[in-house]
Parts: C-alpha cells; sequence; structure tokens
C-alpha cells in the first residue's frame, strides 16, 4: 500500500474562517492526500477561550471547496451528535463531496466541550460504550440512506485502548488512527491481530494511521505498519512547511 499524507488544519485561533480556507486550498495545491480538521468546540492549546469553528458545518464548505483530497475529522467526538444523524450528515458531505469523506470518530475526552456544550461527560468507560453503540448505528443507517452513499465510506477510528476500542477497531474500522509512538504501535498492532481473529476479520486489511514523526523516523512506522501520516498545523498562520516536506519525503519513498 502506498503511503499517504494527511493534513490536520485545527480551526482554532483563526478569528477569520478565510484563514482556514486558504489553508485547505494551500494544502491541496501541495499535493495532500487528507484535509482533516477535529471535533471540539474549544482550542486545545493556547488560549483556551480562543477563536474556534464548528467541525460538521466546515466539511460541508470544504467538499465544496476541495476537487481531489478526502476531507474528514480527525476525530469526531462520539458523544456530540445522534449517531443515526451523524451518518446522514456523512451520507451527504459524500455526496456534496463526489466521495471523498473519510468518517473519522472517536470516543471524546475534552471535558470543557461536554460541560459547556450541555453533554453529559460520563466516565471513559461510559463514553467507549456509547462510541460501540454508535458505531453500530451509523453502520446501520449508511446501509439504508436514499440515495445512498456514493462509495462505502471509510471509518477512521481514533484511539488505542487495548481492550475495548481496539476490538471496535477490528470491527468496524477501515482506517486506525493509533495516537502511539512506534513501539506501541507494534504493541497494539498485535493486539488488534488478536481482535480480528476474535470477530473474525483480517485486520491486515485496515490503514494505519499515525502522526507525522519526521522524516527521520518515518520509515520506522512505514516497516510497522503505518501507511498514513498526518501533520498538525495550527492557526492562524497554517505555516505548510512540514507538511510539503512530509509530501516530498513520501513521494520520494514510492514503490
Amino acid at each position: 500500500m502506498s503511503v499517504r499524507i494527511g493534513v490536520q488544519l485545527q480551526p482554532q485561533h483563526a478569528p477569520d474562517y478565510g484563514l482556514i480556507r486558504d489553508a485547505v486550498l494551500r494544502s491541496e495545491d501541495a499535493g495532500v492526500d487528507i484535509v482533516f480538521n477535529w471535533d471540539h468546540f474549544y482550542p486545545l492549546y493556547g488560549d483556551l477561550d480562543g477563536a474556534h469553528f464548528e467541525c460538521w458545518t466546515m466539511l460541508g464548505a470544504w467538499a465544496e471547496q476541495t476537487s481531489n483530497v478526502e476531507i474528514g475529522a480527525l476525530v469526531t467526538g462520539g458523544g456530540y451528535r445522534n449517531p443515526d444523524l451523524l451518518a446522514d450528515m456523512a451520507r451527504t458531505v459524500d455526496h456534496i463531496s463526489g466521495g471523498r469523506l473519510i468518517l473519522g470518530i472517536g470516543a471524546g475526552w475534552n471535558q470543557k466541550d461536554y460541560d459547556n456544550f450541555g453533554y453529559d461527560f460520563g466516565t471513559a468507560g461510559s463514553r467507549l460504550a456509547l462510541l460501540d453503540e454508535s458505531l453500530a448505528r451509523i453502520t446501520a443507517r449508511l446501509a439504508v440512506g436514499n440515495p445512498a452513499p456514493t462509495r462505502h465510506i471509510p471509518i477512521l477510528i481514533g484511539g488505542g485502548g487495548e481492550k475495548k476500542t481496539l476490538k471496535m477497531v477490528a470491527r468496524y474500522a477501515d482506517v486506525w488512527h493509533s495516537f502511539a509512538d512506534l513501539d506501541a504501535l507494534k504493541h497494539k498492532s498485535e493486539v488488534l491481530a488478536g481482535h480480528g481473529e476474535t470477530v473474525g476479520r483480517d485486520v491486515s486489511q485496515i490503514e494505519r494511521s499515525v502522526a507525522w514523526p519526521g522524516a527521520d523516523d518515518a520509515q520506522a512506522f512505514v516497516d510497522a505498519g503505518a501507511t498514513l501520516f498526518t501533520v498538525a498545523v495550527n492557526g492562524p498562520d497554517y505555516e505548510l512547511t512540514e507538511l510539503t516536506g512530509a509530501i516530498s519525503w513520501a513521494r520520494s519513498h514510492q514503490g
């Protein structure tokens, strides 16, 4: 499988949405494969009450703005939307984009998002249980949408919990974003293989996704099975030098 490069344009600290729109354009022009945002309601670092924009309305705009890149959230907060509604949102953005949406989802973790927007934060266990329920409902809803999605919408699951999250990855994911360093990726890949045997799925078909570790370390991650690297870029400037370096590295290592 070829190495792919993504960029996460973090929708924080950009008081003018045009800065994000421009960053999407520059990323696509640079040759990136996937443009991600994230699903939070407040910045995660810097001024925690600073400028911020919402995830899924933004993805609808990106679907119209872009022509070639895949788009998605890295990742959607599993507790922020009714899962049937989320599936229908995904189906709609899939059609708007001409079949370029990746449905990224995780259990959620940032308590400020929950508390200030009126969601029940619960516990790590309750959020994981909700994610498991949501994934079942999302896949069922996508199967009955009219018109149907333009393609099988890839589901990306973010997280590395060995007992629960990786079992969901084995059952539902097309892409797994591990948030793991190299040693953890190797170990968790073995755990994932075990869950694959339990649920009866060949997990070698699941794409492994990690944060861009830099050109010096990227090949070691490829050797461990990673084929999707994502560069995180923060507002308001959205400086893409690291991204263009990652794209150059990937192009020089294809085949």
